[in-house]
């Protein structure tokens, strides 16, 4: 059976989130195309994993034996994430932009999965594993615009999830999401509505895809 690992990690729900309500479509539409697929799902707002510790790291560079009880227990929970992962036929990932970055909680997901000889490395673990990042933002970062420079989400997932883990990376990025609440903003209105629709749609297209994909 098909296995799709769902992070979301926006503070906001419903339709205040517009990388949660583009997650839930493509998930949907997995869903459909695997009614009887698991989805491992972890809300990172509402169960955030804890932040790396000194014992969860120390301990993925020594050998289990040698391992405290206190390193023990921080590497296994490490382990289960990382385990997590391994197992996906796909990730889904909601990666809204916090302060030109991403959200804190994601980060320290990231960095409990990211392990040097296992899913980083020579050969990593999950290499090949289709990956869509849903990165939404309240204006634009895009190349030529203003804030070109302030992008530090798409690069930086770029190098952790492709260039770490050697994960099949795909971004989907609803922008202007300001717009309708930021009155300076209200000319890019039909700009954010433009980019809502091609969001959702390239969500139910690519999960579409890669559902058929893993079938196969």
């Amino acid at each position: 059976m098909a296995t799709l690992l769902h992070i979301d990690s926006s503070v906001f729900y419903g339709e205040a989130s517009s990388s949660r309500s583009v997650t839930a479509a493509f998930r949907k539409t997995w869903e459909e195309r695997h009614p009887e697929g698991t989805v491992i799902y972890h809300d990172l707002a509402a169960n955030p994993v804890p932040h790396i510790t000194a014992d969860a790291w120390s301990a993925g560079n020594a050998a289990p034996n040698e391992h405290t009880p206190d390193q023990t227990a921080a590497f296994a929970a490490r382990v289960k994430l990382i385990e997590e992962l391994e197992q996906a036929d796909a990730v889904l990932i909601g990666a809204p932009m916090y302060n030109f970055s991403i959200p804190s909680t994601l980060k320290a997901w990231l960095d409990s999965v990211l392990l040097l000889g296992r899913t980083a490395g020579a050969t990593p673990s999950a290499q090949g594993v289709p990956a869509v990042v849903i990165a939404s933002r309240g204006g634009s970062y895009a190349p030529g615009t203003p804030r070109e420079g302030y992008e530090f989400v798409q690069n930086y997932l770029e190098a952790v999830l492709t260039g770490t883990l050697g994960l099949d990376l795909h971004f989907i990025v609803p922008e202007l999401t300001m717009a309708p609440r930021n009155p300076a903003m209200s000319e890019l209105v039909p700009l954010y509505e433009a980019s809502r629709r091609k969001a959702f749609e390239d969500a139910i297209t690519k999960a579409t895809e890669l559902a058929d994909r893993v079938a196969a």
